[in-house]
């Protein structure tokens, strides 16, 4: 008996000399304004997160309107993420209404935004769709070399808020950035044997302008930077005839727009639409752009081969 006793007592005194393993830290939540923000994010942060998008796949955040279950998401959160850049005037808007009080980030931080070329048949003393020159191109994640500078900001902000997972946060976006430098190296590549004549491109709205700039190609589109503005029926017919008298053959619609205008397009320009392009917005799982990487993979590879029929 007092041996069990003392068997008993020791092995007491044993559990209590470990120490307790300290409760799991709850994942900061994190909401990102559209859905190619929230997969960087989610790269980035990896299980120390939970994100929440605003404008999901295959949807359009020129045109987004926050509900009030936004507003109750965004108060749950400990750090937003936005594009910049004009891109979602929105998100400022619905911090504010919702007495948003936690950390931000904004993705473009540290970059120069372009400005966009005249659409075709524009006034020559404004921009895009009447905008003025002072307008941005919001759509800096077309460059790889952009994306960097959103991992870095996104890496920083998360550590701000989670201090603890800083080490997780430089590695997992330390890795990333190796993975965008693959990206752009075969993106060259897969445009090198193009003619400077053949790196022509229509698109349904501007929104690949950095594309462009990286990589030497010429879009045209009869939109501008945002969907919201129609093009008139003079740019319209305008591109059409550019697009006749150069023999362009790239032609593409995107995953968020209305494929009515380029369907007239097309036909009346008497080419061929290519597949989807994914400019704005990710696609749903399991189709070509569910990720950042998936999705300039398939954009590079589709123009690339619109290209080549220029």
């Amino acid at each position: 008996m007092h041996t069990n006793r003392r068997f008993l007592l020791a092995s007491l005194a044993l559990i209590l000399s470990i120490p307790l393993a300290a409760p799991a830290a709850e994942p900061v939540a994190v909401t990102a304004s559209f859905s190619i923000l929230g997969d960087l994010v989610s790269v980035v942060g990896g299980p120390r997160v939970t994100v929440t998008t605003l404008v999901g796949p295959d949807q359009d955040a020129h045109s987004f309107e926050p509900r009030p279950t936004d507003a109750k998401t965004l108060l749950s959160t400990q750090l937003l993420v936005t594009n910049g850049l004009g891109f979602e005037p929105w998100a400022d808007k619905l911090a504010k209404a919702a007495g948003y009080k936690g950390d931000k980030v904004v993705a473009t931080t540290g970059l120069k935004g372009l400005t966009p070329a005249p659409a075709p048949g524009a006034d020559k003393h404004k921009g895009h769709s009447g905008h003025s020159h002072g307008t941005v191109d919001p759509h800096a994640w077309q460059d790889p070399q952009n994306v960097m500078v959103y991992v870095r900001n996104i890496a920083a902000g998360l550590t701000r808020v989670d201090p603890a997972g800083a080490t997780i946060y430089q590695t997992n976006a330390d890795a990333y950035i190796k993975e965008l430098q693959a990206l752009d190296t075969w993106a060259q590549a897969q445009f090198a044997g193009l003619t400077p004549a053949q790196r022509k491109v229509i698109t349904s709205h501007d929104a690949f302008g950095y594309l462009g700039a990286r990589y030497q190609i010429q879009f045209l589109a009869p939109q501008g930077v945002n969907t919201d503005v129609e093009p008139s029926a003079k740019q319209v017919a305008q591109l059409i005839r550019q697009i006749q008298r150069e023999k362009i053959r790239a032609v593409f619609v995107e995953n968020m727009s209305d494929p009515r205008l380029m369907a007239q397009l097309s036909r009346d320009a008497g080419v061929t639409v290519g597949a989807a392009l994914y400019s704005d917005a990710l696609s749903r799982a399991g189709q070509p752009g569910a990720t950042y990487l998936q999705m300039m993979r398939h954009n590079v590879s589709q123009l690339a081969a619109g290209m080549k029929l220029n």
